[in-house]
């Protein structure tokens, strides 16, 4: 396996750096540049890996993992110098920053990967989209590929505008899931449950329903037609939802996040 650094010690580092120890990855192969001292030294201790103050350190790794938050990346990379390091693949985790500006703080010629994945990752089912520039080779994208599978699925997109829309679905999405678990939870103490039973409920239903649209070869239309029998119960709440237009709720809600990908790239890319 390739050496790898990250430059960045959050959770979605934390994450990954798990994820790869548990498919396989030697502790020894990866590093952490984390500038917060309690931070590096809870890393050290939790996975036996080599942890830094120093971002350039992880210039000598294979693959660089950029995981800091969009703000900061344009510091990040300008801080590294990259003008005779060419040769190794950079992973973005930052949401809405372009490659092309990426590339450009890197001095260019960079081999760059732009990865949207999600807060599931945490567990090992995470779902994460990613992006190749014309810069990366196919033993690179292979690379890019296995790092990320270790933490979920992989899915790659065809053009880089296409990440503003995994962002929505897919970056983002668990958080509207945990708004409708919220809102059922709610709804069920309402109408007479007790908070313990009603989040019991609503956290094993929502579990049980992801399985079954995962491990059917069924659409989840035709899994929510196969439960809503006419003229019963799911079907008075599936027609409250309908007369609220639920689809276009949801729809409008995920073209919100789609264009605020898009405006944070204009906002923290290069001018």
């Amino acid at each position: 396996m390739a050496t790898i650094g990250f430059i960045g010690g959050g959770n979605m580092a934390i994450s990954l750096i798990g994820g790869l120890i548990s498919a396989g990855t030697s502790a020894s192969d990866i590093t952490v540049a984390e500038p917060d001292e309690s931070r590096r030294q809870a890393l050290q201790e939790q996975f036996d890996i080599t942890t830094t103050a120093d971002n350039k350190t992880t210039l000598s790794c294979d693959v660089i993992v950029l995981a800091v938050k969009p703000q900061l990346l344009k510091q990040v990379c300008q801080q590294l110098d990259t003008e005779q390091k060419n040769n190794c693949l950079f992973i973005s985790i930052a949401a809405g920053i372009k490659s092309t500006d990426i590339d450009n703080w890197l001095n260019g010629g960079q081999s760059i990967v732009r990865c949207m994945p999600n807060t599931p990752a945490l567990l090992q089912c995470g779902a994460s989209g990613l992006f190749a520039n014309d810069a990366v080779s196919n033993q690179q994208k292979k690379l890019a590929e296995e790092i990320m599978k270790a933490v979920g699925i992989v899915i790659w997109v065809d053009s880089e505008q296409q990440i503003n829309a995994v962002t929505a679905v897919s970056g983002s999405g668990p958080a509207y899931f945990f708004l409708m678990m919220e809102a059922m939870q709610r709804a069920g103490e309402e109408l007479g449950l007790t908070k313990d039973v009603a989040q019991q409920l609503v956290l094993q239903t929502a579990l049980g329903a992801a399985r079954m649209a995962t491990e059917n070869d069924v659409s989840p239309a035709e899994l929510r037609k196969m439960v809503t029998s006419k003229g019963g119960t799911t079907e008075q709440a599936i027609l409250s939802f309908q007369s609220a237009d639920y689809q276009k709720i949801v729809s409008d809600a995920l073209k919100a996040a789609n264009d605020r990908s898009i405006s944070l790239a204009e906002e923290l890319g290069s001018e």
